[in-house]
């Protein structure tokens, strides 16, 4: 961690370097969204949900396990309120009576001396899977909105701002290309469902901290070296809070992590979200945010 006491890496000389990597991932992952489209979840497409409440206490992974081939795909399966009941949800398109009896057979078969009782069966129609997709997308468009007022009343500058949402935007696309891109090579599940849509939020979030704090020290730097370039001063400023930046992503890495490792199934798309999503927000803070900042600014100049 010496490197990060007195650090003074060149950043800002790097920017050509990150706008090409950025844009070679941003490309390719837009492309892959267009061209193969999200893996929506139930909650976004629909699909049905049943309640099983059983004798003695059951494994969710072997449950999992013994539906996947039958239905089709891995149910959603989840403890719902003991270890007892459980709910199972999936996207099987045949009639619900159809699905209800695989999966009470199957569970017969898998334990056969700890009968279930159904007590609950729904349908999750395609009119609310739209309705709920679109309050995603209008959750997640208020929310870059709301940050571009907010960056440009704390900074006074329209360019602190255009930096800080085209990094966001950056991010959340990368991320939801990278989840297209693995959807069928990873052996868990990476469908877009309500818990996605929290991580990207948290995304959004966890890398607009970064980029404040950054932004902070630029705004300072310029009023104390105010004989200062502005190219060199956001690099010092970069080199300033480069230990800060470290030091809380690494620890953040470490936690997330370990929920990805020991979280369980229904959590490893949502950690593993995270996990890219931490990466990319510290990088993005670095090279992304700062360097249209620069960019923009030295526009405006010469303009």
């Amino acid at each position: 961690m010496r490197w990060f006491e007195t650090p003074n890496f060149n950043f800002t000389g790097s920017h050509k370097i990150a706008y090409i990597f950025s844009t070679v991932l941003f490309l390719a992952s837009l492309t892959a969204i267009l061209t193969q489209g999200l893996q929506y979840g139930i909650d976004f497409k629909g699909g049905k949900e049943f309640v099983l409440e059983f004798q003695e206490p059951v494994n969710v992974v072997e449950m999992r396990s013994a539906l996947s081939g039958p239905l089709g795909a891995a149910p959603e399966i989840k403890l719902y309120g003991s270890d007892s009941d459980v709910l199972i949800r999936t996207d099987n398109e045949s009639e619900i009576n159809i699905v209800q009896d695989i999966i009470t057979s199957n569970m017969e078969e898998l334990y056969p001396d700890n009968p279930a009782n159904v007590v609950k069966t729904d349908v999750v129609g395609p009119r609310f899977a739209e309705d709920l997709k679109w309050g995603a997308l209008q959750a997640v468009i208020y929310a870059i909105v709301i940050i571009f007022i907010y960056i440009l009343i704390r900074f006074r500058n329209w360019t602190f701002s255009a930096g800080a949402v085209a990094a966001l935007v950056h991010d959340v696309v990368i991320v939801l290309g990278i989840f297209t891109i693995l959807a069928d090579l990873v052996p868990f599940s990476l469908q877009i469902d309500q818990a996605l849509i929290a991580a990207f939020l948290t995304i959004v979030g966890y890398s607009l901290n970064d980029t404040v704090v950054v932004y902070d020290r630029i705004r300072e730097n310029s009023n104390v070296h105010k004989g200062m370039d502005f190219i060199p001063m956001v690099n010092k400023s970069l080199n300033d809070t480069l230990s800060r930046t470290v030091i809380t992503s690494i620890t953040t890495l470490f936690v997330v992590l370990v929920l990805f490792i020991f979280g369980g199934e229904v959590l490893k798309g949502f950690s593993f979200a995270l996990l890219i999503g931490i990466i990319l927000g510290t990088y993005s803070s670095l090279f992304v945010a700062s360097a249209l900042v620069v960019e923009l600014e030295e526009r405006t100049k010469k303009s």
